[in-house]
């Protein structure tokens, strides 16, 4: 079953043909790609004792379960000039860059299916990435060549960034020599409203937030009389009003967000994209850049548009960087990095540093 669904999704991401595929053609697709799961954990915090006297000396031992991360992918992905296999087996842990590249290295179609269920210091989440990448190039030489274009397909969820959305784009290239060009297009983004706020409706005037209300609202039975506040199941939560703010108020709200968030149907965010690509490599030093940029963004009017939470048009744009150089046979430098700002959430990483073989 699995394969079949994946069989599906590649043949549905070649536009170039109005013909069906065949099996052969499917087998073709499938071909040099590599399925790979993994496990890998560690020891994550240490345990810390936590001290009390308010009825006597007492300690409580708070404890963090093992970090772990479970992989499951599959990819067909033509590596770059400075991209080196160096393990035999893929383990779950790699980090390519230029898997967020808008054109990939060669001709024809490109893919990733990757899923990470993770537990890091105590705190469960699922991060995925998977995309269909086309790339086109009719080998003109020219100057300029128009007769090229890029599509993609992608899912991102980063479990840590908080964010998650679907993005389909078209494009068409123009190639200004045989390292650089530039593109233009339309994109399309699915995703939650972000930007919407639940927590809005219960600001007060003087911009304070009516959260003892709202709690209320949601099941909780306060006892002021005796400073005993209740959960919506009954159980005493709190027995003053400092534990009450410090404590339970913030898992009231987040609570109340999040569901309030889950609530909302997804959004779909027409936008245009100019964006640009930069490659060039050699064994001494490469160089390989790219950015996207949405100046416009249609506005459909909806009640939970990301246009109700901002003043006209905003910027949403996404970059990354890859480069190296070997100064001699001794001395190396590389720099590597990417960076997104979508609704206004940032996500990013990087990594720089020498290397010097010392003989």
């Amino acid at each position: 079953m699995v394969k079949r669904l994946i069989i599906t999704l590649l043949l549905m991401s070649n536009m170039t043909t109005a013909q069906t595929f065949g099996l052969q053609e499917a087998r073709d697709l499938l071909k040099f790609s590599t399925f790979y799961a993994a496990v890998n954990g560690g020891t994550s915090l240490s345990d810390i004792k936590v001290f009390s006297v308010d009825n006597g000396l007492s300690t409580q031992t708070i404890s963090t379960p093992y970090d772990y991360n479970f992989t499951i992918g599959l990819r067909k992905i033509a590596r770059f000039g400075y991209e080196n296999k160096a393990q035999t087996f893929y383990d779950g842990t790699e980090s390519n860059y230029s898997d967020a590249a808008t054109v990939g290295k060669v001709k024809g179609v490109e893919y990733l299916f990757e899923a990470d269920f993770k537990r890091q210091e105590g705190v469960d989440y699922i991060d995925q990435h998977h995309f269909i990448r086309y790339s086109s190039d009719d080998g003109c030489q020219d100057r300029l060549c128009i007769n090229v274009f890029a599509l993609k397909l992608e899912y991102l969820q980063d479990g840590f960034a908080d964010i998650k959305y679907f993005e389909a784009s078209q494009r068409y290239r123009l190639k200004i020599g045989r390292n650089f060009s530039v593109n233009i297009g339309a994109v399309q983004r699915l995703a939650e409203p972000y930007g919407y706020n639940p927590l809005d409706e219960w600001m007060l005037d003087n911009g304070n937030l009516h959260y003892t209300y709202l709690a209320i609202q949601e099941g909780y039975n306060i006892d002021v009389a005796n400073n005993e506040y209740y959960n919506p199941e009954g159980e005493l939560v709190a027995t003053s009003a400092e534990v009450w703010e410090a404590v339970v108020v913030p898992e009231v709200l987040s609570d109340y967000t999040q569901r309030k968030r889950n609530e909302l149907d997804n959004k779909i965010q027409q936008s245009a994209v100019v964006g640009f690509d930069f490659y060039k490599y050699s064994k001494s030093k490469w160089l390989h850049v790219w950015g996207n940029f949405m100046p416009w963004h249609y506005n459909d009017g909806g009640s939970f548009s990301y246009h109700n939470y901002v003043d006209g048009q905003w910027f949403d744009y996404s970059a990354g960087l890859i480069t190296g150089i070997k100064i001699n046979k001794n001395l190396g430098l590389f720099a590597e990095g990417k960076y997104n700002k979508y609704w206004n959430r940032e996500w990013y990483d990087f990594k720089l540093g020498l290397n010097y073989v010392i003989f």
